[in-house]
């Protein structure tokens, strides 16, 4: 699927994993919406898990930016998981630079996103529940004596 002049986006499934992979320059145009509403339309469907493949972004601007972190949002409201993987250095120096990248998942390729996802899907083993207290016996009460004076 493709959108502009710049920025060439295609979808793919593996099992339960929607990986989007972009390439070109992400640039301000129209791209930005289109993605956002691409990875709605992924939420919306049910998926819960989802890789952005910037294998082949070599460049990002505003626009691209914006897009990431609307993309984050609509993945957490849907309560689902988002990894961004394989970025170059200069996007990774850009996410780094605007203290960004706390807010993402990152993993170094394809494979590293896909393992990141499916140990995080993994529920964490709980606690048992703490047995509710045991009520403590309180003495009889003593009746009032009677006094005289």
């Amino acid at each position: 699927m493709s959108r502009g002049k710049a920025l060439r986006i295609s979808v793919r499934f593996k099992d339960d994993v929607a990986i989007m992979s972009l390439s070109g320059k992400f640039l301000a145009g129209s791209d930005g919406p289109f993605l956002r509403q691409k990875v709605k339309d992924l939420t919306d469907a049910g998926t819960k898990k989802l890789i952005l493949d910037f294998g082949g972004v070599p460049y990002i601007d505003s626009t691209g930016l914006g897009f990431l972190v609307g993309s984050l949002k609509t993945v957490e409201e849907a309560r689902a998981r988002l990894v961004l993987s394989s970025l170059n250095e200069h996007v990774k120096r850009i996410l780094e630079g605007l203290r960004l990248s706390q807010f993402f998942l990152i993993a170094e390729d394809e494979a590293k996103a896909l393992t990141q996802l499916n140990q995080e899907a993994k529920p964490a083993a709980r606690p048992p529940k703490p047995a509710p207290p045991k009520a403590k016996k309180r003495p009889p009460r003593k009746a009032p004596q009677d006094v005289e004076d």
